[in-house]
């Protein structure tokens, strides 16, 4: 789908009432089970809770102001959830990285060919070492 269909889209759904909107969703459901080829976007473990959630709670006739009460704190937390996955994943690339130099760096140090190299030890290098 391009970028001006889907701001069509997104424009048209926020025009209506959150009942019509859960008809819309319905038919779209319809729609993707009847003609999609492709499978759908995997959807976090928070999203797939979210959605499920949803639907039971339109199966009971909640009205769709509580629904979407409740869902903008759910949207908030994956949000939290998901910066702090991110942040958790940088964290291990940062450590992985002072752990495990690459190759070219290890090689380098091994081979003593480090050109920033300084001694720490001034017994060392007034040694001519």
């Amino acid at each position: 789908m391009h970028d001006v269909l889907r701001q069509r889209l997104i424009r048209k759904l926020e025009s209506l009432p959150d009942e019509q909107i859960y008809q819309v969703l319905d038919y779209i459901e319809f729609l993707e089970s009847k003609y999609a080829a492709a499978a759908d976007l995997e959807a976090s473990g928070l999203q797939k809770f979210a959605e499920g959630l949803e639907d039971k709670m339109r199966r009971r006739a909640v009205s769709p102001n509580t629904i979407r009460e409740a869902f903008q704190l759910i949207s908030a937390a994956d949000r939290v959830l998901t910066g702090v996955s991110s942040a958790g994943k940088q964290i291990l690339n940062d450590l992985n990285q002072v752990i495990e130099p690459e190759d070219d760096e290890a090689d380098q140090i091994e081979s003593g060919d480090d050109a920033t190299h300084i001694e720490a030890d001034p017994r060392k290098s007034s040694q001519g070492g």
